[in-house]
């Protein structure tokens, strides 16, 4: 056990939510609400103005919509958020070498490792934390909450105790009276389902949990989970901070407004998800070799199947045509049962950061790759370029993207008239634009043809460090180990 409370885990508060306030100036101190904004969709994140309405993470769209109408409901812009977790996760790696990322928006740092030696005492601890945070705030524009203890379990709960922007520092030796009057869903992997089980059993605290005996807990959530929560309630949590934690996965769904009910709108809405996936595979500099397609029927029964590619890879003509097959599969068995799919989830595990040397040779089984300075039927032709591949082979091709184009709520774009802005929303073929920017006053709204010519949709990392202070750039990569203390 440490004696000093030298294990950090920092939260940004309401990230995704907060990153759309700080990009768009018309949204700061109003309500927003990041995830699927369709009636079917599921809610990410909440800015705190819309949770003082009861709106909450992992709550149906549908729900958050009636407690609170007049919120902006955007799509999540994951180009934007990794971009600023990239300059998050480069402050703490100044402070200690020693860092877990767990998301983009949380991670573990262990103040043991700092290269001008570990803090003293609960009164360094706390200076470290309030400079972080400090620092997150002027690099990023955004707050962060930091708590600490003597094991991730407390530093992690304590890192929820005063949101927003809390800082709490949890004393060694003082871990269980600290817990104690905690409920029980503070504690690691206490959802809604196992508070409610153990309310039956007159557990609401961590007190009250922490009476029961370690035989009753394994007899109501089996042996590895009700030992760990037995030991947990105790505050005895031994897991170290590893700089070596890598994403498992990386995966997208989707619930649709209406069932899907052939295979050609399932097969459309996969070639949409699985382009996704790439786009998130890159940003995260990963490949992946186990795909895996998930379908989900109104009923909620749920068939998922999964391939494994002969090598990672992050090339979306390989990892397309996989979940085609797949959700062929996946539909039969599930349109079968269901009579139609609410529900379609794309994924790629088994993770690596490189592609497998023989990525061309798998191509070119394809049909579908020239290498470049392959001959060609004229001897000084240029080598041809790559084909499209096709997204539909058994049922006919998915239609391309009607001219008049899909704009999403939130999305970045770009006028040469009216400069940069945000979609509000669109429909009827018009699209809503308020134009304005993260150093702009709030800007003027404009509705446009959706197929006007001159609006440009903008990539959101590309905003993201437009609005970031030059420092942040340089603070990703500057070594670890300066004097932060103080």
């Amino acid at each position: 056990m440490r004696t000093v409370p030298s294990i950090l885990h920092i939260d940004m508060d309401a990230f995704f939510a907060a990153v759309e306030q700080r990009h768009k100036p018309s949204l700061r101190g109003k309500p927003v609400v990041v995830g699927g904004v369709g009636l079917r969709g599921v809610v990410s994140t909440a800015s705190y103005e819309a949770r003082a309405f009861g709106v909450g993470s992992a709550m149906p769209t549908a729900l958050a919509r009636r407690r609170c109408p007049n919120a902006a409901y955007l799509f999540p812009r994951f180009g934007a958020y990794h971009e600023i977790s990239q300059v998050v996760m480069g402050i703490l790696r100044e402070f200690s070498p020693l860092v877990e990322p767990v998301s983009m928006d949380e991670a573990f740092v262990d103040l043991e490792a700092m290269t001008q030696g570990p803090p003293k005492d609960e009164q360094e601890v706390r200076a470290h934390a309030r400079r972080l945070s400090a620092l997150v705030a002027e690099r990023t524009g955004l707050t962060a909450s930091v708590g600490a203890g003597t094991s991730k379990l407390v530093a992690k709960v304590a890192s929820d105790a005063d949101k927003p922007h809390g800082c709490v520092v949890v004393a060694a030796g003082s871990e269980q009276r600290w817990l104690d009057p905690l409920p029980v869903r503070k504690l690691w992997g206490v959802g809604p389902a196992t508070a409610d089980r153990l309310h039956t059993m007159g557990a609401t605290t961590v007190a009250e949990l922490r009476a029961l005996g370690e035989h009753e807990l394994v007899s109501l959530l089996g042996n590895a989970w009700g030992g760990q929560l037995f030991r947990l309630s105790r505050g005895r949590d031994e897991r170290v901070v590893s700089a070596e934690r890598e994403a498992k996965s990386v995966s997208v769904e989707d619930t649709y407004p209406h069932d899907l009910m052939d295979l050609y709108s399932i097969r459309a809405a996969v070639t949409e998800l699985a382009e996704r996936v790439v786009r998130r595979l890159r940003e995260g500099g990963h490949t992946g070799r186990t795909v895996t397609v998930k379908a989900r029927g109104h009923d909620f029964t749920t068939v998922t199947r999964s391939e494994t590619l002969a090598g990672p890879t992050d090339d979306v003509r390989l990892l397309l045509p996989a979940a085609l097959r797949l959700v062929d599969g996946a539909a039969a068995a599930a349109t079968g049962q269901m009579r139609g799919i609410r529900l379609l989830g794309v994924g790629i595990s088994a993770l690596a950061e490189y592609a497998q040397g023989d990525l061309i040779a798998e191509l070119e089984g394809l049909g579908e790759y020239t290498p470049q300075g392959a001959e060609t039927d004229e001897a000084h032709a240029p080598p041809a370029e790559p084909a499209p591949v096709p997204a539909v082979t058994m049922y006919g091709p998915v239609p391309e993207a009607p001219e008049a184009r899909h704009w999403l709520a939130g999305q970045d774009v770009r006028h040469p008239q009216w400069g940069p802005g945000w979609v509000q929303g669109a429909g009827l073929g018009r699209v809503t634009v308020r134009f304005e920017g993260p150093d702009t006053p709030p800007g003027r709204i404009k509705t446009l043809d959706v197929a006007d010519p001159d609006l440009e949709a903008v990539d959101s990392a590309e905003v993201a460090r437009a609005a970031l202070p030059q420092e942040a750039d340089i603070a990703a990569e500057r070594p670890a180990g300066p004097d932060v203390g103080g």
